[in-house]
């Protein structure tokens, strides 16, 4: 069952892939150009595990707080996986977690599933 981990509302793009039992992960500057080829950051990111996005059994993104721009991009962006390619999403945030400054990125699979976060449940919270 191969993970994917997207939070783009902070202050970089960050994404985790969890295939088999090994974690790769890279992350992109968080710009207007990076927002706008998400989906080209992603499938690059992939390609070179030899995945391709229908390989992904689920994504966990991160609804914020954080970046106006990278939540709405990211949200829309695993909705488009879902709606596409019927790919399960969870849409996280650090203050859903107890040690939310202490959690690491490939704690969130196994902290959704005890916490009961809702799958394809998007309430994004933005900063003001």
């Amino acid at each position: 069952m191969n993970k994917l981990i997207i939070d783009a509302a902070n202050e970089k793009i960050f994404l985790m892939l969890m295939k088999d039992k090994n974690i790769y992960s890279v992350s992109y500057e968080n710009s207007k150009t990076n927002y706008e080829k998400i989906v080209i950051l992603i499938n690059d990111f992939l390609n070179i595990y030899k995945l391709k996005i229908e390989n992904i059994s689920k994504v966990y993104v991160n609804r914020g707080p954080g970046s106006f721009a990278g939540i709405r991009n990211s949200l829309a962006v695993v909705k488009a996986f879902y709606v596409a390619k019927k790919i399960d999403y969870y849409c996280f945030s650090f203050e859903d977690f107890e040690n939310k400054n202490k959690e690491k990125y490939e704690n969130i699979p196994l902290l959704c599933d005890k916490l009961k976060i809702k799958k394809n449940l998007i309430n994004p919270i933005y900063l003001s």
